[in-house]
């Protein structure tokens, strides 16, 4: 008898654990759950007061033009005062603050790149950055935002495993991504190829439920839109694959050579220069400002901002715009990282790459315009980021076009190759390596900028 009620009690006190263990993961997973529905609920809300922020520029801009002459200098000085007294480690687009994350094991380091107060300092930063006319996008910070919000629920969850903590951080900066342009693949290929450089089965689960339901939190708010809107475009087999070519290669060539140019200005610009924008950064950011605006009003208006009207309206082939805006948005957007205020490449790059789409496309003749302005923008986007899977579905989901993903995925990986000839390192990858060695103690710094480093090279 005793026997048995020993037994019984062992039995019972196995099901009361195993109920404890249960009801511990479920909370777990709840608890993951809500803050990948937080990533869907900021991407929502970071992308309306942006939007904001460029009607209220448009309406200065219509009280006349020249206003931005003042505005953009004081409002990029301001962005820079506020990152460089306040807000130190929201400068730049965020992505490679979420990649450096990834290679630190030093969570007080991390807790410091990944707090919600820099998070919320980012988008409010962000939004400046637009209301001055910088030629800066959102979703590269919303990169940032999302590996915040879900590495503050592993550090509420008391996860002290790095590995386990940087899941989560990749699956906020996936998130982040899907949420912001709409695009649920793109952000599972965005965290396998620009953020983790591999598919861990340990973690993948972990990225795909919290980019799922980020998206579908988005969907929920603002409805199942595509970002530029359904095109048909195709570029059957034939003479018009020349087009793929053509794009691939120049579009390689022009990214390429913005990465390098980044990455070598990321390194330091040697002589009096590089030595005024150490003392000075907040006059050389209103200096930056001060020849945005004069690009701005040479382009009336188009260099501005993200450049999504002008990248839409190329897309969908509801305008043509000239060389000059290709020229003047490229110049732009590298003004506007040089001046160090925080801000995306994502839109600006695309905006630059269906302007360059647009003006090759007047010397095919054979190809349909539209499609060339779609492999422009892949291309060029590949060429600037070195993800050229990550830039095909993006392109591919953002217009709704499944029947040009061969020619997208040829051109992307064209440009890829070119791009990498002329930068052997990937942009994202390089500026990680400057924030981990700005961010680390100097008797970490020749192990984890190095297999930053080497992560990248090898993609």
């Amino acid at each position: 008898m005793p026997s048995s009620m020993t037994a019984a009690s062992a039995q019972l006190r196995h099901i009361r654990e195993q109920a404890k263990a249960g009801t511990a993961s479920w909370r777990r997973k709840l608890i993951y759950w809500s803050g990948a529905v937080m990533v869907g609920i900021v991407a929502v809300g970071f992308a309306a007061i942006a939007d904001k922020a460029a009607h209220l520029r448009s309406h200065i801009i219509a009280i006349s033009p020249l206003l931005m002459l003042l505005v953009t200098p004081c409002g990029m000085a301001l962005s820079s005062w506020l990152t460089v007294k306040w807000f130190r480690g929201a400068q730049g687009s965020g992505i490679p603050q979420a990649i450096a994350c990834l290679h630190l094991h030093d969570f007080k380091t991390i807790d410091k790149v990944l707090s919600l107060r820099i998070a919320f300092a980012k988008i409010l930063l962000t939004t400046l950055g637009l209301l001055s006319g910088a030629s800066i996008g959102r979703e590269g910070p919303t990169v940032q935002v999302g590996a915040s919000i879900m590495h503050t629920v592993g550090r509420f969850m008391k996860i002290n495993d790095p590995m386990r903590q940087h899941a989560l951080i990749k699956a906020g900066g996936a998130a982040g991504v899907a949420a912001a342009f709409n695009t649920p693949l793109a952000g599972i290929v965005f965290g396998i190829e620009e953020l983790a450089h591999s598919y861990e089965q340990r973690t993948s689960g972990t990225m795909l439920t919290c980019v799922v339901l980020a998206g579908v939190t988005a969907i929920a708010m603002v409805g199942n839109y595509t970002y530029f809107g359904h095109t048909d475009s195709v570029v059957p087999v034939g003479a018009s694959w020349l087009a793929v070519l053509v794009c691939g290669i120049v579009g390689g060539v022009t990214g390429g050579l913005f990465s390098a140019l980044l990455v070598r200005i990321s390194r330091g610009i040697p002589g009096y220069a590089g030595r005024f924008i150490m003392q000075h950064p907040i006059i050389f950011a209103a200096l930056c400002g001060l020849v945005l605006a004069v690009i701005g009003v040479l382009s009336g208006g188009m260099t501005y901002g993200t450049g999504y009207f002008q990248a839409r309206e190329s897309i969908m082939g509801t305008q043509h715009y000239p060389m000059s805006y290709f020229i003047l948005k490229y110049i732009a957007t590298i003004v506007s990282y040089c001046s160090g205020v925080p801000g995306g490449l994502f839109a600006p790059s695309l905006s630059v790459g269906a302007g360059l789409g647009g003006w090759i496309a007047q010397f095919l003749p054979h190809s349909t315009p539209g499609a060339v302005v779609l492999l422009g923008t892949v291309a060029y986007f590949a060429g600037v980021t070195q993800s050229p899977l990550t830039a095909t579905v993006i392109v591919m989901e953002m217009c709704d076009n499944q029947q040009v993903t061969l020619a997208l995925l040829a051109s992307a990986f064209l440009a890829f190759g070119v791009s990498r000839a002329i930068c052997s390192h990937a942009l994202y990858g390089a500026l990680a390596v400057k924030f981990l060695r700005s961010a680390t103690p100097r008797r970490a710094q020749h192990t984890q900028p190095a297999k930053v480093m080497r992560d990248h090279a090898s993609s």
